[in-house]
């Protein structure tokens, strides 16, 4: 019980401070004290309450390649939706066909569910705006309306992505 708690708190601790550089950005050595002091603190005071991941388990073979698998796919598709909306909004004509829609997800896990809202909604076409897990469903805000297909839905909102994210996860 002891050695859990401790190293929920290492966990806890390793990601707050890593939040804290990102927030910061400045590489001082009184900021990088006082960050680790920070994150000691709140790794600390956050271990009780339960399982924390861990950031060195990133670092295993297959997760750090499903990561960069990850990675480079959400970043190529938000390159690609950002220049076709872009285009779209600079067209001699507007094309956008804007509306809510539901697509199913296959992920179960807190964490699973949300990274697939976080990392979907950071690809301009579509923006996450609820979800149902008892159904396992998520609702966007489409820029571009998919298909009434639920399965080409699927694979144009959220599949590609959801698919690396469960292989990051290990939930498939």
């Amino acid at each position: 019980m002891r050695a859990t708690r401790i190293r929920n708190a290492v966990a806890c601790a390793v990601w707050a401070y890593v939040v804290w550089i990102l927030l910061t950005w400045t590489a001082t050595a009184e900021q990088l004290l006082f960050g680790a002091a920070v994150a000691v603190t709140v790794g600390c005071a956050l271990a009780p309450l339960g399982p924390v991941a861990a950031p060195w388990r990133a670092f295993a073979p297959k997760r750090l390649l499903a990561l960069l698998r990850l990675l480079l796919g959400s970043a190529a598709r938000i390159l690609v939706a950002n220049f076709s909306l872009a285009r779209r909004i600079w067209g001699p004509r507007s094309r956008l066909q804007t509306g809510m829609i539901v697509v199913p997800t296959a992920a179960r896990g807190d964490g699973a569910v949300a990274a697939v809202g976080l990392v979907t909604s950071l690809i301009v076409d579509n923006q996450l705006v609820d979800l149902d897990r008892s159904s396992g469903q998520l609702q966007y805000h489409a820029i571009d309306l998919p298909p009434d297909n639920v399965e080409q839905r699927y694979e144009r909102v959220n599949g590609p992505s959801e698919r690396r994210i469960l292989e990051v996860a290990k939930e498939r």
